[in-house]
């Protein structure tokens, strides 16, 4: 009996002993891992942190930490796998269950799964509604979703939970022109000198420039400025929250103004170096025909696209000489047209069979449009397709162009038809024209 008692107790033991050699050895493997992560050493982490799986499958902090640097490695499957699974090893109480959420719904949006992303942060919200991540996860998709009033009330509430976060922060800023009341554009103006200080209301025009500036600030413009002013006048840029964690320039009035000048130089120069001529650099248009030039030699909204898309070697201008080309909606409509007529007995001729025409009968376009069947249809300014009658009719007059035509093809390819035309024949045959020579009208 004293015998299986000792048994048992160094049975015992030794599962203690066990127990607390797998534990050292997972804590010393976490703490490895960890600091390898803190390292950006992702490939040896995840190596190590896999080896902690092997004292403890269940563990919720091993299943985290190769979550986290699975996301950290766009390794997106493996890393959904890791936080699910970890939340179903997580205890109740557990301070981790916001943040494994968050997680989750940063792999979504990684995977362009929007509404199941905005899911995963509601539910870390319902953990910790001060979540920052989560905040600003939902925010990106509220805005994604148009509604960029909803973004910004999201945004404003990350950042009164974390002030420094700058994702939030500049998201907010983009934001300014949709949720600033007329108060706060005006304010905004003053601040950048575009107003008098003393300014009450604000003036569509007002508003109207508040945009512009702003939208210059967003793409850049205070950098483009600095590049081009070594030495920066001191009225072309205000600092916002002067001294604080929030500082943050802006273009003044007289900033914006140089910036506009200085771009609508630059972009001549582009033009030119494009092989525009100097005399038709002002006079250029957008694909849609409008100028990009202002009067006072400064690119407008459009003109900013050109010029941006000429930077990259893209041509997304129209010279003096050059018409507007077509949309896919009017072209769809042209092909429209031609199919009609195919169907109705038509035929498409070229210019030099158009030539032939005239010079066989003597008469004008107009009179060929007006009495012998000939169409014509615009498809822009420049781009004019002819279409002739080639099915017999009782009118001997509208068959006679094609007849011509046919005549021509049938000397260069046996196999087409030259049609019977008594009119065309009778005339050739005594070598006249149909139309006077004076004025291409048909003879009487």
């Amino acid at each position: 009996m004293h015998y299986f008692k000792k048994i048992l107790l160094i049975s015992l033991l030794i599962g203690c002993v066990g127990s607390a050699a797998a534990q050292n050895g997972l804590s010393g493997c976490l703490e490895q891992g960890k600091k390898e992560f803190a390292a950006r050493d992702y490939t040896h982490a995840k190596t190590t942190f896999e080896r902690c799986l092997s004292y403890d499958r269940a563990n919720v902090d091993v299943l985290l930490s190769l979550g986290g640097v699975c996301l950290t490695q766009d390794d997106l499957q493996n890393a959904k796998n890791y936080f699910l699974t970890a939340l179903k090893y997580m205890e109740r109480k557990s301070p981790y269950w916001s943040y494994t959420y968050s997680m989750l719904g940063d792999i979504a949006l990684k995977q362009q799964r929007n509404q199941e992303a905005m899911n995963y942060y509601n539910q870390s919200l319902v953990y910790n509604k001060a979540n920052v991540n989560s905040l600003v996860g939902k925010g990106v998709i509220t805005e994604a979703q148009g509604d960029q009033n909803g973004a910004a009330a999201v945004y404003q509430t990350a950042l009164a939970v974390e002030p420094l976060n700058l994702v939030a922060r500049k998201r907010l800023i983009a934001l300014e022109p949709i949720y600033f009341t007329d108060a706060e554009i005006l304010e905004a103006l003053k601040q950048r000198y575009a107003v008098l200080p003393d300014k009450e209301t604000l003036s569509d025009t007002d508003r109207d420039l508040f945009y512009k500036i702003h939208a210059a600030e967003q793409r850049g413009g205070i950098d483009y400025l600095k590049g081009h002013y070594p030495v920066m006048p001191p009225d072309y840029i205000a600092t916002l929250f002067q001294d604080t964690s929030f500082a943050r320039e802006v273009l003044t009035l007289s900033g914006y103004n140089a910036m506009q000048k200085q771009i609508g130089q630059d972009a001549f120069a582009v033009f030119q170096k494009a092989g525009v001529r100097t005399q038709d650099v002002f006079d250029l248009r957008d694909l849609k025909g409008n100028k990009i030039f202002l009067p006072d030699s400064t690119l407008n909204k459009s003109g900013m696209y050109v010029y941006n898309e000429a930077l990259q070697g893209r041509k997304a201008y129209l010279l003096p000489s050059e018409s507007v080309p077509p949309t896919q909606a009017y072209l769809d409509k042209v092909a429209a047209q031609i199919k009609k007529l195919n169907e109705n007995g038509y035929k498409e001729i070229s210019r030099t069979e158009l030539a032939l025409i005239k010079k066989q009968t003597n008469c004008s376009e107009e009179t060929l449009r007006k009495h012998m069947g000939l169409y014509v249809l615009p498809v822009t300014k420049n781009n004019l397709r002819y279409f002739v009658i080639a099915y017999n009719t009782s009118d001997q007059r509208k068959g006679v162009p094609w007849y011509y035509v046919a005549s021509s093809r049938a000397r260069t390819n046996p196999t087409v038809t030259v049609p019977r035309n008594s009119l065309a024949e009778m005339y050739a045959s005594w070598n006249y024209k149909l139309c006077s020579s004076v004025d291409g009208e048909l003879l009487e």
